[in-house]
Formats: C-alpha cells, structure tokens, sequence
C-alpha cells in the first residue's frame, strides 16, 4: 500500500515537473535588423509619424493604362470558377474597376481612421491607433492588436473596428485597437535582409505595443496574424492577456490527433466531437486530400520561388485582381469554385475587394507579401515555436467554412488555457470582414471571460 503511494506521488511529482518545466518556456529571439545595410551606430529614432494614404493621378494613370492594355483570354465552356478565376466574370470586375470604381472615395474612407508609421529594428511600421470616442465612466478602454494575413491587409478590419471601439451593448467592453501592417505587406516597409519569419513580425509588434504605452494587452488574429499573435503569446506571455484566433491549423500531429481521426467518427464523444467536426472531418479522407490540393498550389509557389510569379503579378494589376480576389472566393466557401462569378459579391462589395487589391497594387508589395511564405515554410516545420504551448488564455472562434477545421481537441495540444471555443452560425477564412458582428461579439466573449477570471 505504501509502495503503491510513494509510487504514485513520483509519477505525479515527474509529471508535475514537466508541465512547470513546459509553462516556464518561453520564446526567445534577438533583436533583429532589417533595414539596408548594417545597423547604425546609436539609438533608433522612435518618432511616431502620422501617415495619410495618398494617391498621384500620375499613379491612376498608369494603373488604367495597364488595364486597358490588358489580354483577356476565354475561359473554358462551363468552367466557372475550377479553373481559377472565371476569365468572362474577370472583364467584368476590370470595367467597373476601371470605369465605376471610385478610388478617391475609398481612400478618404481609409483615412477615416488615424494611420502611423515608426522605424522598428531598421524598417517603417504602418499602423492604424483608432482610440474609442467615449469609455463609460470608471472604465478603461482595453487595448488589442489585431494581425491580417495574406492576401489581405489591415483593411479587412475595417467594419469590425467600429463595433469594437464604439460598441452599442453599454454593457460591452470598449476597446483600444491597433491595426498593423506585417512587414511586407500594405504600407509597411518590406525587410531587406533575408530570415523575415513570424517570429520577427511578432517581436517586431511586442516593440510597437511597448512604444505606444501598452505594458499588457490583447491580440487578435486570423490567416498570418493567427501564427504572429500566437508567436506573441510565445514570446512575452506575461505581456498578452488573452489570445483571441479564428484560424489555428494543428502545428504537428500528435497521437491523440491521429487516435482521433481513425475512431473520431465512430466514437465520437470519445473525442469530444460535435456534429461540424463530424462534418467537416469524415466527407471522406480522399476527399479532403483532394481539396487540400486544390487549394494550395498558391503556397508551394510562394513558399519556394515568389519572386518569380511575383514580379508578373507586380506589373499587372489584372493579374494581381484575379489572384488575390480568387481566394476571396474560394477561401469564403469552397462551393463558391461552381459558379461562374465565384460568389465574390454575396459576402463581399466590388469596393471593398478592389481597396485591398488596391493596398497591394499602389505599395508594390505583392513580392515581398509572397516571401512571407519562403521565410516561414523555408526554415522546416519544425521550428521552436512548434514544440512550445501557449499558455496565455486564448479563445477561438470556429468558422464553419474555413479552409480547415480545428476540432477543440486539437486545439487543447498547443492552447492549454483554452478558454472559450465559439461554433460560429456561418463565415468563412476573412471572417473578421465577411462576418464583422460575429467576430465583435465572439471577442467581447472570450475578453469578459478573462477579465471576469482575473477579477
């Protein structure tokens, strides 16, 4: 009986002592430079600059002169959209862009809000600061950092913005937000050097929070900004409050990952399976091999030679609109693939699409958005911050037509303070921008629960 305790206190106190040895890791990058060159001597400037979007009608010019210039090819009979993007749908999207498409509309609606530049680690860092007009008495606004992903930009916050720094509920939160532009992308600088992983942006946005005062805050992401945000929390975990995704594919299996698809189907509570993992899992394995190789050749091409397609799509604006607005049909709902308009305008505005299309084309940023994929892809998937857990209390929002599913069971391998896990009505992969009310209300959830627990 004594033996069997002593036995028993061991196996508890080794097994104990791994999960403290896991909580205290942490992790580590050095300060990097990315600008040209070598690093200066002295201090970096750490002026914040305000920063307006701005257009030359010498630039409008030479984007319709390429469009006019353009080649259209015919699509095949019937292909719609499993072809890529629908060539007849495609003159469609270029006239209004060219002849309807009001830029210099969308741009005062892009400086609506307050945008920034700063010099971080030997680049310019573009942001949006958007503080709430008005927080209830007693309160205090409660800052969060919000990470896009490819191929979208910090526009894709832009109606979820409002909802979050003036909510209409007096009983939510009011938040503080902070949009940046990854490195590479929009109006941030591109990096110089190669090695611009996550992990960089990631450090790179704990320097841009410190800068602007914030000790401790939250962070949002989806597609990229769900793998910078996490790296965050791998980071500085003590400066993360909570961790709120949308899109969190498993980083490597694990043996209750793959005990889970070979029974899941058949015991599924066993797994704690619910009906969208069921069907998002089980259509049949060959199936989903099938789509996943459909919808990925975008990546193997990215994360091997960007430079080379990029620089096509650089010099075209047509063929930078079919390839980014592609995945704004796809990636929304995958049916969208059979029908000869993609689907784009039943989730998305024609003026929306080309504003971030837009974003790319005038910043030039198509390449180096694309090397993003080289940098983190090219270094093996097995990196450091695959084999350490967050343990920042995080929440996620489950999308039902995402690109993959992520049943909870999965999510508790690499999440460990899982705090809430919402089953959302509908939405796809840009959730924050086709469903921006589900995503407010999905992040005033998680955000109570932690403030809630703290208190």
């Amino acid at each position: 009986m004594l033996i069997g305790v002593l036995i028993g206190l061991l196996i508890g106190g080794f097994i104990f002592f791994l999960v403290q040895r896991n909580r205290n890791r942490v992790l580590k990058i050095e300060d990097g430079w990315w600008g040209t060159g070598v690093p200066p001597d002295g201090e970096e400037d750490v002026t914040i600059h305000p920063f307006k979007v701005t257009t030359s009608n010498e630039e409008l010019e030479d984007l319709y002169s390429r469009i006019d210039q353009t080649r259209p090819v015919a699509s095949l009979e019937d292909s719609k959209f499993n072809y890529g993007f629908n060539s007849q749908y495609l003159q469609t999207v270029v006239s209004y862009w060219r002849n309807d498409f009001d830029w210099r509309r969308q741009v005062d609606k892009l400086n609506q809000y307050p945008h920034f530049k700063t010099k971080i680690e030997g680049i310019d860092i573009h942001y949006l600061h958007v503080k709430p007009k008005k927080v209830p008495e007693g309160t205090t606004a409660i800052p969060l950092i919000m990470v896009h992903g490819w191929p979208g930009s910090f526009y894709e916050f832009y109606g979820l913005i409002p909802l979050l720094t003036e909510p209409s509920n007096p009983d939510d939160l009011v938040f503080e937000v902070v949009c940046p532009s990854i490195p590479g992308y929009g109006f941030s600088e591109a990096p110089h050097k190669k090695g611009f992983d996550s992990v960089c942006a990631a450090s790179i946005f704990h320097k841009l929070m410190k800068r602007l005062g914030f000790q401790q805050f939250y962070a949002h992401g989806g597609d990229w900004g769900w793998l910078v945000t996490t790296n965050m929390a791998q980071l500085e975990p003590k400066s993360v409050k909570g961790l709120h995704v949308n899109f969190a594919p498993p980083s490597k299996p694990s043996l209750s990952m793959v005990l889970s698809i070979m029974l899941g189907r058949h015991f599924p509570k066993l797994f704690g399976f619910t009906d969208m993992d069921i069907q998002r899992l089980y259509p049949c394995m060959a199936k989903l091999v099938v789509e996943s190789i459909k919808e990925s050749g975008y990546m193997h091409i990215q994360a091997t030679k960007p430079d080379t397609v990029g620089r096509g799509l650089n010099d075209s604006p047509v063929g930078l609109a079919a390839y980014i607005l592609e995945k704004f049909s796809t990636w929304t709902n995958c049916d969208f693939r059979n029908l000869a308009d993609g689907g784009l305008t039943r989730k998305f505005s024609l003026d929306d699409l080309l504003t971030n299309v837009m974003i790319y084309w005038l910043s030039g940023c198509i390449i180096s958005s694309m090397r993003f994929y080289k940098e983190n892809f090219g270094k093996g998937l097995n990196q450091p911050h695959s084999k350490i857990p967050v343990y920042v209390p995080t929440g996620f929002a489950c999308f039902p037509n995402d690109l993959m599913h992520t049943p909870k069971l999965w999510l508790h391998q690499k999440y460990c303070k899982l705090m809430t896990f919402t089953p959302m009505a509908r939405g796809g992969h840009f959730a924050a921008m086709e469903e921006p009310q589900l995503m407010s209300e999905d992040i005033q959830k998680f955000t109570k629960t932690v403030e809630k627990k703290k208190k």
